[in-house]
């Protein structure tokens, strides 16, 4: 098949498939929504994937990654393995959409459109397993638990993801409500950041808050440091480097009166490049070493790497960009790297991969994601399953 032979373009085939699922996708996708579940514990969520791969006739595996499932649809000749995944948990967010499928378990929330990525995928399902005949190779369908810091993704690959067959190359997506719905995004490069956490803890000690000079105050030195950690941005890493340092958490003491004997910090470092990553691990530690000889406190610092920076390959993602404008029209453009960070860059670090982002802004809304109120355009579903299908279908040519 030659993807620009107008008499063998499957544009509208993919299309009107399409349009006669998406019904079924909302349906899948107002029933994930109103069960969530957190990450590791996507029970419900994991059934109704299976239930779907087993009603298409996908074989499918359960339990990779504690609760991920595995698809696996095999093309009509042989060749390499493309991989496609979706994550599927959601949030500790109490949710405020008032909506007829709004969440029915309190506290937890699709606040980030995972239940969107995992309607969307099955929907490539469906279609990709009729289009199966043309594909030299076979698509591995991957819907990843725990993506949001819990590190599902790296679980998955523990219980051999990139085995049976082996994956060569990968496609990720994200709904995106800063996009209108229609409208498509990728970027080139390093696309998202190494996400990364510490703890420190300001260890002083404790006494009457009216005879602060007989204690080690920790609130006082701690807060000293926390201004300092700015300093990693502005002073410590190239311009040129784009990092971001916050704290997200200062707690110690417990009442008025009295200084505590220590203070707890926690917060996140964002980074592009691996050079940067390492002079803000780096600056930070030495921070936290020179508090003691200038506030007689001492801080335990602890440095966690998480994922690393998403790579997007041109190898993988000119194609797909294309795919997209060969499926969608002129709909898609390149944009600026993200600070957030996303764990399909554990799989991007190991293949050649092609990460978009899929506009699901609903007209008239100014929505974000992790809101307690996000609402996002149902109809990027279907354009991503489009999107996704083309890409599979014109790289397994």
């Amino acid at each position: 098949m030659q993807a620009n032979d107008p008499t063998n373009d499957p544009m509208g085939a993919i299309a009107d498939a399409v349009r006669a699922i998406e019904p079924n996708l909302i349906a899948i996708r107002r029933d994930i929504h109103a069960h969530p579940e957190l990450g590791f514990h996507e029970v419900r969520t994991a059934g109704v994937v299976a239930e779907e791969l087993g009603r298409l006739g996908i074989p499918h595996r359960t339990g990779i990654g504690r609760t991920g499932v595995v698809g696996l649809i095999e093309g009509g000749r042989p060749g390499p393995c493309l991989a496609i995944r979706a994550d599927m948990d959601a949030l500790p967010i109490a949710e405020r959409t008032f909506l007829p499928f709004a969440s029915r378990t309190e506290g937890l929330m699709h606040a980030c459109g995972h239940d969107i990525h995992t309607a969307t995928l099955l929907g490539v399902a469906a279609v990709l397993r009729d289009l199966a005949p043309r594909l030299a190779g076979s698509v591995k369908l991957i819907f990843q638990p725990a993506e949001e810091g819990l590190g599902g993704m790296r679980a998955m690959l523990d219980d051999g993801l990139m085995d049976d067959p082996p994956i060569t190359r990968a496609l990720g997506f994200h709904n995106h409500p800063e996009l209108p719905v229609g409208r498509l995004a990728y970027v080139r490069g390093a696309a998202l950041a190494a996400a990364d956490r510490f703890e420190i803890t300001v260890h002083g000690r404790s006494g009457h808050a009216a005879y602060p000079h007989t204690t080690i105050d920790p609130i006082v030195a701690a807060a000293g440091l926390l201004m300092q950690l700015q300093t990693v941005v502005s002073r410590e890493v190239p311009p040129l480097m784009p990092v971001v340092v916050t704290v997200g958490a200062f707690n110690g003491g417990q009442t008025h009166n009295i200084i505590p004997d220590s203070v707890d910090l926690k917060g996140t470092v964002r980074t592009l490049h691996p050079r940067a990553r390492d002079l803000a691990e780096a600056a930070i530690g030495r921070l936290c070493a020179g508090l003691e000889p200038m506030t007689r406190a001492r801080a335990e610092f602890t440095y966690r790497r998480g994922t690393p920076p998403l790579l997007n390959t041109d190898s993988v993602l000119d194609p797909l960009v294309a795919a997209v404008r060969h499926q969608l029209g002129d709909v898609i453009a390149e944009q600026e790297p993200s600070m957030g960070g996303e764990d399909f860059a554990e799989l991007a670090a190991l293949v050649p991969a092609g990460h978009i982002r899929v506009g699901s802004g609903s007209p008239g809304r100014a929505d974000r994601l992790h809101n307690s109120g996000y609402q996002p355009d149902e109809a990027c579903i279907g354009i991503g399953v489009q999107a996704l299908v083309r890409a599979a279908v014109e790289l397994m040519e």
